[in-house]
């Protein structure tokens, strides 16, 4: 974690962007949907401090380090888990497995959201594929 505390405006300034979740003086929680929007836009080659930028996070709020950090810590958690290692679970684990029967009810609802995340993760991968065939044909075009 960097050593520069943000200070009280700078707070209140990354509040209002949309992709931040919560904000402290030593830490800036992002939401999951800027995390997926960053590893498109990357897989895409777009610089991560460009990704900030377009996403109204300025490099001068930000810092260049918290940027470097970020993205490599979502790549590492993309590559490793797919679009689920990008979702905040903090608020969902107890850190500790339960030794308690699940009910059925929730066994529902616990593979009902993992679904959930895997039909986030396919729409992903065919927006990535999409564009990966786009850029492909704009090269084979411009070879022409």
């Amino acid at each position: 974690m960097t050593k520069r505390l943000l200070t009280k405006k700078e707070q209140d300034q990354l509040k209002k962007n949309p992709y931040v979740k919560s904000v402290s003086d030593k830490a800036i929680t992002y939401t999951d949907e800027f995390k997926r929007h960053f590893i498109v836009g990357n897989e895409r080659g777009q610089l991560p401090r460009d990704i900030f930028e377009a996403a109204g996070l300025s490099e001068e709020l930000i810092g260049l380090d918290r940027i470097k950090t970020a993205g490599k810590r979502w790549r590492a958690a993309y590559r490793k888990s797919g679009v689920e290692g990008l979702q905040d679970n903090r608020k969902m684990s107890l850190g500790r497995p339960s030794k308690r029967e699940w009910t059925l009810e929730e066994k529902i609802a616990r593979l009902e959201a993992k679904n959930r995340l895997l039909q986030a993760e396919n729409e992903l991968l065919k927006k990535m594929d999409l564009l990966e065939r786009q850029m492909k044909n704009q090269l084979q075009s411009k070879r022409k």
